[in-house]
Order: structure tokens, then C-alpha cells, then sequence
């Protein structure tokens, strides 16, 4: 029987090449998306559903309409996310509050949705689209660091209380990848770039270094494939570095004193 996966935030990047490449290696791919208006696909295995992080009766509908199609939910993939551009000092409420709701409010919602099933099933396995920035700092992402600090925290623990279910627990710590996260998963603070920020020689010096490593970044493929390994590999690493960046620093943020790593960065982004 077909394994049954649930994707957040699978309309775009690396959520949309995951979808299609699961449904074409045969898994049965219930794709989350925001647009409730857009709910049709093309592709074969591919159900596009309603599901909204931000929304928690979206996240029960969604949870239930897959058990009720198909009995069950092997693989849940946490996708969903975005980057808040913005010094610490600018970060708004509502900014710091949008933040944490979709990358680990909505994170943590969707897995205490699914975990009852992969309970009664005694098998399941949670994978969360992580990133290198959960293993270190860079200027004007504190917030979004934060977020995945914490998804590499929800990763630890979780692992504990649900291994005695046979319910495995990854994460995927992904560098820079082409896709449209810039245009469509980043969001800048106003204040922060403003040309009257105190911080705009900072943010003249990094932003572009990030944009151009994004919008010249390679496909994001790399990350489609992990999830898929992750599945099929009963013994896969807990977390998985894909990508030039994750490859480069987390191995270096291990070998490393605090100190030392943080001069290491300074060289290596001019800052």
C-alpha cells in the first residue's frame, strides 16, 4: 500500500518539488496550500488541499479529510515557513507574533494534529524543513533564527516522547537554494530598511549577499531527495545538513568555540 504524506506549504520551492517528486515515485501527496480558491492539480498522486499553519481549524479539517480519504497518514512534511528581515530593536508585535505563528506555532499544530494517528498506527515519521540558520546567528534574521532554534529544539524533545510509538523525528537544516523566497518568503521591516536606519550599512553590506545567494542559488532538489531518503531509510541521521551553507557551517559550528565561530563569520560575510 501507498504511503500517505501530508506537505505544509507545498505551492512553491522546495514544498512544490517535494510534492510532485513523492506523487511521482508513487507515494499518495496531499499538498497544503493557503489558496482555498486553488485547490485543483494536474499531477498524478497529488491532492491539493486547504491548509493554512495560521489557522488551526484548517489544520484539524485538513488532518481529518486525509484520514477519511485514505485511513491513515504515514509521513507528515513540515514545509511551511518565511524569513522576517529585520533587526531585532525594529521587529514589530505583530511581525514578532507572524514570525513564530507560521514556523513554529503552525509547526506544532499541524505534528499534535497528525500524532493520534501515527499513534494508532504505532508508525509515522515527522520531517521538518529546517535550516543552517537553526545552528547559527546572521544579522538581520534574528527573528527567523529564533524560529528555527526552536525547530531544532521541537526536534530533540519530540524524538523522546514519540520513538516508544515507532514515530521517527528529522530534521532537514537547508542552506540557500533558487526559489522564490525572496519575492514571496521574505518580509522586510520597514524601519530596518529605511535609509534612515541606524543599521543601513549593515543592511546595504548583507542584504545583497543573501538575495544574490538565493536568486542564483542552485535547485532545490537536494531537499526533495532527503525527504524521500529520510522516508525509505529507517536509519537516517536525525538531522541532515543539505546544501553549501549547511554543509559549510554547522559541521564548522561543532569544531568550533562560540567565539571562534563568531569571528570565523565575521571574515567570511565581511561584518
Amino acid at each position: 500500500m501507498s504511503k500517505v504524506v501530508l506537505i505544509t506549504g507545498a505551492t512553491s520551492g522546495m514544498g512544490e518539488l517535494t510534492a510532485s517528486n513523492l506523487a511521482s515515485q508513487g507515494y499518495i501527496v496531499y499538498a497544503g496550500t493557503r489558496n482555498e480558491n486553488n485547490l485543483v492539480s494536474n499531477v498524478k498522486n497529488i491532492n491539493n488541499i486547504y491548509l493554512d499553519v495560521t489557522k488551526t481549524q484548517s489544520i484539524k479539517d485538513a488532518v481529518l479529510t486525509v484520514i477519511k480519504n485514505e485511513g491513515k497518514i504515514d509521513v507528515l512534511v513540515n514545509n511551511a515557513g518565511y524569513g522576517l528581515l529585520s533587526t531585532l530593536e525594529d521587529g514589530t508585535d505583530e511581525e514578532i507574533f507572524n514570525q513564530f505563528d507560521v514556523n513554529v506555532f503552525g509547526l506544532i499544530k499541524t505534528i499534535r494534529e497528525v500524532l493520534p494517528y501515527m499513534r494508532e498506527e504505532k508508525n509515522g515519521i515527522i520531517i521538518n524543513i529546517s535550516s543552517f540558520l537553526g545552528k547559527m546567528g546572521l544579522p538581520l534574521l534574528s527573528h527567523y533564527n529564533a524560529s528555527k532554534y526552536a525547530v531544532e529544539g521541537i526536534v530533540d524533545s519530540l524524538r523522546f516522547e514519540v520513538a516508544p510509538f515507532n514515530i521517527r523525528v528529522h530534521s532537514i537544516q537547508s542552506g540557500l537554494f533558487g526559489t522564490n523566497f525572496v519575492k514571496k518568503g521574505l518580509v522586510a521591516n520597514e524601519k530596518t530598511t529605511s535609509e534612515d536606519s541606524p543599521y543601513k550599512e549593515l543592511v546595504a553590506h548583507f542584504v545583497p549577499i543573501v538575495a544574490k545567494a538565493i536568486n542564483e542559488g542552485p535547485s532545490p532538489e537536494p531537499i526533495s531527495n532527503a525527504v524521500q531518503n529520510i522516508i525509505e531509510d529507517q536509519n537516517a541521521a536525525i538531522a541532515i545538513e543539505v546544501g553549501v551553507e549547511a554543509q559549510t557551517f554547522v559541521p564548522l559550528r561543532k569544531e568550533l568555540s562560540d567565539e571562534d565561530f563568531e569571528n570565523k563569520i565575521k571574515e567570511i560575510f565581511g561584518i
